[in-house]
């Protein structure tokens, strides 16, 4: 489980240059070869909150991921039944800050298995870790997300944006669904367009804010770079 001591820096002001998730029914998905959705499944009992932030309960984010997860994964009907387990292992909810000087921005932190159900077993051996970022729009931009969104807003956007890195992180392993490489290739390179590309800026802009360094935690160097 992750200790979410490492993304302390992530409760300070997070500066994004992500792009904001659209709805994935309108967007042409990439194919998956041989999945189709079976169990999916995601659990929040054990999740942090990562200052400052607003609250949200473990029922909410579970709604949220498991209908953001269905909405991007449900139309896919492929030979094979394929199971998705989610755990929400932090969060953060941008409060209203000073616009320009202040911005939270939002966060949400994932561990994520993928099994296959004909063989009953999990397709890798430790679960994939991936941070997700809100990202900014035209309105948030300079005011900050907690003053342009609403809670329910931000929670909405970041579990669209999970469901897409969660997308990119099976397209990255096409033996899993019987993808060609070419096909997964040409996947990757569309999702990571609207997903990762966006989003690493503002890892790095996290990653090397100020903060105070714990012998768990110690900050980042920043390497000028």
């Amino acid at each position: 489980m992750l200790r979410l001591a490492r993304f302390a820096p992530l409760g300070l002001v997070l500066a994004l240059v992500a792009c904001a998730a659209g709805d994935p029914l309108e967007e042409e998905l990439p194919p998956m070869g041989d999945f189709r959705l079976s169990h999916n499944i995601v659990v929040a009992d054990n999740m942090q909150q990562v200052p400052p932030s607003r609250n949200a309960t473990p029922e909410e984010w579970e709604e949220i991921l498991v209908a953001e997860i269905d909405r991007r994964f449900g139309g896919y009907e492929g030979d094979r039944l394929y199971h998705i387990g989610i755990a929400v292992d932090g969060y953060a909810l941008a409060p209203p800050g000073i616009p320009i000087v202040l911005s939270p921005r939002s966060v949400l932190v994932l561990s994520v298995n993928i099994w296959d159900d004909e063989l009953g077993r999990k397709l890798h051996e430790e679960p994939e870790q991936i941070i997700v970022f809100e990202g900014t729009s035209p309105e948030t931009f300079l005011v900050g997300s907690g003053i342009a969104r609403n809670r329910n807003e931000q929670m909405q956007v970041l579990a669209r944006n999970a469901a897409r890195r969660v997308q990119l992180f099976m397209l990255e392993n096409p033996e899993w669904f019987n993808i060609s490489a070419e096909e997964a290739a040409a996947a990757v390179t569309g999702v990571e367009a609207l997903a990762e590309a966006a989003e690493a800026e503002a890892a790095i802009e996290a990653a090397t804010a100020e903060c105070v360094p714990t012998a768990e935690a110690p900050c980042p160097e920043a390497t000028g770079n």
